[in-house]
């Protein structure tokens, strides 16, 4: 049977499902402490059982991002904060190639906020 999250990516079209889908792999691949969620009506990750980042789409562009929850406690130039306090967002352009490499270091710095 299908989850929530698992649907959310059946749902979205090309090319958002690829990006989204490769997205969570990278994201589910960094650690086996990290589990897929669905909160507040998005899909989530949760890092030893706390929200650790979630997809969404910038409303105005359609552009999909993903959200770090603890991004206020980070400096990265690729992420953004704009009008939000606690959260930063590192925007993808899903008909470009993913930058695997920051998406990582992001994660892996944002990991070490919940030791």
């Amino acid at each position: 049977m299908l989850t929530d999250h698992d649907n959310y990516y059946l749902k979205q079209e090309e090319p958002y499902k690829s990006c989204l889908l490769a997205l969570k792999d990278i994201i589910l691949g960094l650690d086996d402490s990290i589990t897929p969620e669905w909160k507040y009506g998005l899909p989530f990750f949760y890092y030893k059982k706390k929200m650790f980042c979630y997809f969404w789409k910038d409303k105005k562009t359609q552009e999909p991002y993903i959200g770090i929850t603890k991004g206020s406690e980070m400096e990265h130039p690729l992420l953004e904060a704009g009008n939000r306090k606690k959260m930063k967002i590192f925007r993808v352009n899903p008909n470009e190639d993913i930058d695997v490499k920051s998406i990582k270091e992001i994660l892996k710095t944002a990991m070490t906020l919940y030791r």
